[in-house]
């Protein structure tokens, strides 16, 4: 099969972050089973979700892992002109549907090299590993990554994460985490906002300490100029509270989006914003005993990622990709993941990210074929001459 037939095959697959991916994993494993390629799953606790892996050529130590994500983002509520889940050629050199970009395309070029993996004389393994609802968190990676360091007895050192990027290495990407705040204050009649707690005036408060920290860490110098913007990032997108103008809220809820640049810490951001609610909490208790602030990790966090450009996988990517120049990447990703895990990462895959999430999805035929002749070449690296 071509690397397009095999995507129109997995764009069938309606899978959405969250749900389970089975249908389209049984797909997968058929197929690499066709080619005499035994999968290795990795299941959720529930059963209806699996990772999986799976090791091309001999078992010794420096390959190289080819990454990418089985699910996709909803379509609901957007302005498709065609079937999302019906990989559709419009004669422009695009096919549209949902996750051909991002990043189906990706998986694809890979499975459709399998044949060429297999049929190779590898000095050194090519493995395959794809994962469960990266679209929601990278929830799945982290055990992916364990399962793979304790599962062979060789070690992987390198990585591609076959994100859109225009078939350009990326080296850097930001870390990411979400937290869910809520604010429990008094209610009454608004006169009565001396007396009372207001959650939602609290809740302005916790939002103008995360604005000025995030002028602060740029007027400190953390700033790095490989990302835009660059600076980490602290943002509030979602907020609730409060039921009329004139009645003191007793309960607000909001959202911290935290976009860290490499050289910040999660953990010291956190632990000063705690700081600062345990102390607001100690002064309005004063007036209010039961008043409380609690905040909840809404996923686990994605660490940054940092690959040095004299890195061997970079200089591999760089020659596979036949792409000299590295850039960063502002989204959050499993690279960081599989870095944080030991193996040396770099972002590497067909189509652009502008494509992703959006209405009328689509890869570029010439991005596919691109995809293709990397890993073809990549192939052609790992073998003995």
């Amino acid at each position: 099969m071509s690397a397009e037939d095999i995507l129109k095959k997995l764009v069938s697959f309606p899978v959405l972050g969250g749900q389970s991916n089975l249908e389209i994993l049984a797909w997968i494993e058929g197929y690499l089973n066709d080619y005499g390629v035994q999968i290795t799953k990795v299941p959720n606790e529930e059963g209806n979700k699996a990772s999986m892996h799976c090791r091309i050529g001999p078992a010794v130590d420096g390959g190289i892992i080819l990454s990418g994500h089985m699910d996709v983002v909803p379509v609901a509520g957007q302005a498709w002109t065609t079937d999302p889940f019906v990989l559709t050629d419009k004669g422009d050199g695009k096919l549209y549907g949902r996750g051909s970009c991002d990043m189906k395309g990706f998986l694809a070029c890979c499975l459709a090299v399998v044949p060429a993996m297999v049929k190779a004389n590898l000095a050194k393994p090519i493995y395959l590993a794809f994962s469960y609802d990266e679209e929601i968190g990278c929830l799945a990676a982290p055990e992916l990554v364990e399962h793979i360091n304790t599962f062979y007895k060789e070690k992987p050192k390198m990585a591609i994460i076959g994100e859109p990027s225009l078939m350009q290495p990326m080296v850097g990407q930001k870390g990411i985490y979400i937290a869910d705040v809520k604010v429990n204050g008094s209610a009454g009649h608004s006169s009565r906002i001396k007396q009372e707690v207001s959650a939602i005036h609290i809740s302005a408060k916790i939002i103008q300490w995360l604005d000025n920290k995030m002028n602060d860490l740029v007027a400190s110098g953390q700033v790095d100029k490989r990302f835009h913007p660059e600076h980490t990032s602290l943002h509030v997108g979602l907020f609730k509270g409060g039921i009329a103008p004139n009645i003191i809220a007793d309960d607000a809820y909001f959202s911290i989006d935290i976009r860290t640049i490499p050289k910040d810490k999660l953990d010291d951001i956190l632990n000063e914003l705690r700081i600062f609610c345990d102390d607001v909490e100690k002064e309005e208790q004063k007036k209010y005993a039961d008043f409380k602030i609690s905040i909840t990790e809404n996923h686990p966090a994605v660490p940054p990622l940092d690959t040095k450009e004299s890195c061997e996988v970079v200089q591999l990517v760089k020659k596979i990709s036949g792409m000299s120049e590295v850039d960063t990447v502002s989204y959050a990703a499993e690279a960081g993941q599989f870095s944080e895990g030991g193996f040396d990462s770099v972002i590497c895959g067909p189509g652009s990210i502008a494509q992703a999430h959006r209405a009328d999805e689509f890869i570029a035929k010439e991005q596919l074929n691109k995809g293709v002749t990397m890993i073809e070449k990549l192939v052609s690296e790992f073998s003995h001459s």
